[in-house]
C-alpha cells in the first residue's frame, strides 16, 4: 500500500490531493464476526451485549492496527485520510457512546501529530453525527439521509463537512441530477468546509457522463 501511495503521488504530480483509507474498527469488526454484510447485525451485536469485555479487547486491536495502518499511509505520500465506518448506522446513539466511540478517539488521538486533514465517515448516521464529532475528525461525512444543513447544525459550523449526494441519484435524468446538486450547495450556503461528495461510495454501473456532469456543475456554480 505505502509503495502505491508513493507511485500515484509520483503520477499525480501534485494536480490533485491524495486521500487514503481504512475502515473503522466498527465496521471492520462486524465484517469479521459477520462473515460479510448484514441486514441486522444480530452475530456482531449479540457478541456485543454477551462479551463486552472480548468486544473492548477486539475493537481496541483493531483501532491499534487501523491507526497504524493510516499512518503508514500518511508517510508514504497521503496528503489527507478517511476513516470508513460504512455499518455503525446500526446502532443506536447509547450502543455508539459505549461500545465504539472510545475506540474511534484512539484512532484520531493517534493521528493528529500528522498534522494532514482527518476525514471521518459513516454511513446512516444521522442520529450519531453528535457522537460522531465528539469521537474526532476535522471532517464529518454526511450520508443522503440527512439535509446538510440540518447535519451542520448538530456538529457545530466549525468542522468541514463532506457530502452528501445519494449515489442513486446519478442514475436519474440531467435535470434531476442538476436539481439535487443545486439543493445540496444551496444548504451549503456557501460556507468555507463543504467537500462536495457522493453520500457513499459510487456505485456498479453508474454512468460516467453523469460523474462527470456533477463534477463540471459543481465547479461552475461554486463559482457564482
Amino acid at each position: 500500500v505505502g509503495e502505491a501511495i508513493q507511485q500515484a503521488r509520483r503520477a499525480l504530480a501534485g494536480r490533485v490531493p491524495l486521500i487514503g483509507f481504512a475502515g473503522a474498527p466498527f465496521t471492520l469488526a462486524s465484517y469479521a464476526i459477520e462473515g460479510g454484510g448484514s441486514r441486522h447485525y444480530i452475530q456482531t451485536k449479540q457478541f456485543m451485549y454477551r462479551e463486552p469485555e472480548a468486544w473492548h479487547w477486539l475493537m481496541d486491536k483493531l483501532a491499534r492496527v487501523v491507526t497504524g495502518y493510516l499512518r503508514r499511509q500518511i508517510r508514504a505520500g497521503a496528503q489527507a485520510v478517511q476513516l470508513f465506518d460504512s455499518w455503525v448506522g446500526c446502532l443506536s446513539p447509547g450502543d455508539y457512546a459505549e461500545y465504539v466511540l472510545p475506540h474511534v478517539q484512539l484512532v484520531f488521538d493517534g493521528l493528529k501529530r500528522e498534522q494532514i486533514p482527518l476525514i471521518h465517515f459513516g454511513t446512516g448516521t444521522a442520529a450519531l453525527l453528535k457522537l460522531m464529532r465528539e469521537a474526532g475528525g476535522d471532517v464529518i461525512g454526511v450520508d443522503w439521509r440527512v439535509s446538510l444543513d440540518e447535519a451542520w447544525d448538530v456538529v457545530g459550523h466549525d468542522v468541514a463537512l463532506q457530502g452528501n449526494l445519494d449515489p442513486v441519484v446519478l442514475f436519474a435524468p440531467l435535470h434531476e441530477i442538476e436539481r439535487r446538486v443545486e439543493d445540496i450547495l444551496r444548504r451549503a450556503a456557501g460556507r468555507p468546509g463543504h467537500i462536495f461528495n457522493l453520500g457513499h461510495g459510487i456505485l456498479p454501473n453508474t454512468p460516467v457522463e453523469s460523474v462527470a456532469a456533477v463534477v463540471d456543475l459543481v465547479h461552475k456554480l461554486s463559482q457564482r
